[in-house]
């Protein structure tokens, strides 16, 4: 996951964008959309992050295009109990999170969780 960089790089003509630091271990990451009918249609990333934080923006990049806003920030919201609850996901085809965001990387939910925060924070300027 953390392999695929199709969408890693800088957006020209981003209408929406965000960056965030991980203060625990440093890593940063920044967002740019391009929003368009209430969907995002463009979503590109950067920054310097581990590798976890590297597969969560990658999929998150390729798996939020041309999804209901109000259906991603319903998602980002739970993310964090996908660490406690298998049963968290409501939707299948966020399913895919379930790779990575488990008890098993919970010492990482920082790190995986950043650009889930990061694409919120994008969401709500």
């Amino acid at each position: 996951m953390a392999s695929n960089t199709e969408n890693f790089g800088f957006l020209d003509n981003y209408t929406h964008a965000s960056s965030l630091k991980n203060p625990t271990c440093g890593d940063n990451i920044k967002i740019y959309l391009l929003i368009k009918n209430d969907k995002i249609v463009k979503f590109k990333y950067e920054g310097n992050n581990c590798i976890y934080c590297q597969a969560s923006a990658s999929l998150l990049s390729k798996i939020t295009k041309n999804k209901p806003i109000k259906k991603i920030k319903d998602f980002i919201k739970k993310a964090e109990n996908f660490f406690n609850d298998k049963n968290a996901l409501t939707d299948d085809y966020w399913n895919i999170f379930k790779k990575i965001m488990n008890k098993k990387n919970v010492v990482r939910k920082d790190c995986l969780l950043l650009p889930l925060k990061t694409l919120l924070k994008a969401l709500n300027n």
